[in-house]
């Protein structure tokens, strides 16, 4: 294990001012054990802890790091943009600039609004479905994480499933009863809730890939009828692509799947690191919003300098640089074909999801399509599976429930070294489990 005593120091510290001494919940390793590590910096492919270790990074900032940590292009951009002030409570060009590529680049999105994170996004998605629908329902999926407002505390993904806590004291049953639950990649269960709740439902929210209970993908047909339902009963369809928006493909889920959603959330890759996070849609949705329209939506900071020349930086790079997605999927490709050749070999119990640039390693045998299947893993086997690579410099998440990120500075050499990582830290695992 690597030696990590200042980070094991800094922690107890943290402790005494932070409640569980982080500022996320699933950055305390809560699932596999020990102290979390202290990044002091970062540099393309790899961070840095406090202790001096080197890792290559598939953590990625949890994955708006589409193109290496510290990439100079937005390193600059944030410069010029500091020397100019950090915050204007004002209507800056920074804010049209971010704001007309993202219209360019996401298929669905005619007008968009920019907000500070990616639950204020869906946040305000949703509310604006309710106000143009009249309805007060809306549909989630088991094991979706949509941020933290108390409407989608409900059966989430990500941290809450990673704590045991699918839901959250302090969220209410009148915040709570008007959120019904289907399972992803089961479009039964969601015709289900608008059978049993006629013209009642504003919304259904998804991830169109799950980023959340690991990567999973969805199964052929479901996104379209998610479309169809939603059309058909005159529902808004809520695309969460803060994880996959300008991940999976330039314009998201959405362009790679070829289907449309009514309204979009966008976050990560959209700051290119800062703090900032988008929802847009169909013109006639989204001016309804105010000043224009009655639904309200506001932020202090949002549009804020910096954060949108981080962003205009990210995006402007991939729109005219698209050689970066074959990049993204080249690397992608080895780690995959690397790994499965060694589950082959092995005759391991695991399952591995990937799409584009993002990817999990299950420890059930599968397949993975919804969170019964995923939450169906081998937690303690993770557990010496997430040690043993961080012992050979493999930083991956530390959770079953999260996924893995590429980044187009990820080399050759560094996907070849992590799958000999794998290759090693498997077989310990499987053959301690076999002794025990």
């Amino acid at each position: 294990m690597p030696k990590n005593d200042l980070s094991r120091q800094l922690f107890e510290k943290a402790r005494r001012t932070i409640p569980g001494g982080v500022n996320s919940p699933v950055r305390a390793f809560g699932t596999v054990g020990g102290d979390p590590l202290f990044i002091v910096r970062t540099e393309g492919p790899r961070v840095w802890d406090a202790d001096g270790n080197s890792y290559v990074d598939y953590v990625g900032s949890w994955g708006p790091m589409i193109l290496g940590h510290n990439q100079e292009d937005i390193r600059r951009a944030v410069y010029e943009a500091l020397k100019k002030g950090t915050s204007f409570g004002a209507p800056s060009t920074g804010e049209i600039q971010l704001a007309e590529l993202v219209v360019e680049m996401v298929p669905s999105i005619d007008v968009v609004r920019l907000v500070n994170s990616g639950t204020e996004a869906t946040m305000s998605a949703v509310r604006l479905a309710r106000a143009v629908t009249e309805r007060p329902k809306i549909i989630k999926f088991r094991g979706a994480y949509h941020g933290h407002a108390d409407p989608f505390l409900v059966e989430a993904g990500s941290g809450a499933a990673t704590l045991g806590t699918p839901s959250s004291p302090g969220v209410t049953p009148g915040a709570a009863q008007d959120t019904l639950v289907a399972d992803y990649n089961d479009l039964d269960s969601v015709r289900a809730h608008f059978r049993e709740q006629p013209g009642k439902v504003a919304c259904v929210i998804v991830e169109p890939v799950s980023g959340n209970m690991g990567c999973v993908p969805p199964v052929e047909g479901f996104l379209e009828g998610l479309r169809e339902l939603c059309t058909g009963e005159e529902a808004i369809l809520i695309f969460d692509e803060v994880m996959t928006g300008f991940r999976v493909a330039p314009g998201g889920a959405q362009e790679r799947y070829g289907v449309m959603p009514d309204l979009t959330t966008l976050g990560k890759v959209l700051g290119g690191g800062l703090p900032v996070g988008a929802f847009g849609g169909r013109e006639d949705l989204m001016r309804q919003v105010a000043p224009e329209g009655p639904v309200y939506q506001a932020g202090t900071l949002s549009g804020n300098p910096l954060a949108t020349a981080a962003g205009t930086a990210s995006l402007s790079y991939l729109h005219d640089h698209p050689e970066v997605y074959q990049t993204l999927e080249e690397r992608s490709r080895e780690l995959e074909e690397g790994i499965l050749e060694i589950v082959r070999d092995g005759d391991y119990p695991l399952t591995w999801n990937r799409v584009g640039s993002m990817a999990s390693l299950f420890f059930t045998p599968g397949p993975v399509r919804d969170y019964h299947t995923s939450a169906a893993g081998d937690q303690e086997a993770f557990r010496a599976f997430f040690w043993g690579l961080l012992d050979r410099g493999v930083y991956i998440a530390p959770s079953p429930f999260e996924s893995l990120f590429m980044s187009s500075a990820h080399s050759r050499e560094d996907v070849a070294d992590t799958v000999e990582a794998v290759r090693e830290v498997l077989a310990r695992v499987f053959s301690d489990k076999g002794a025990s």
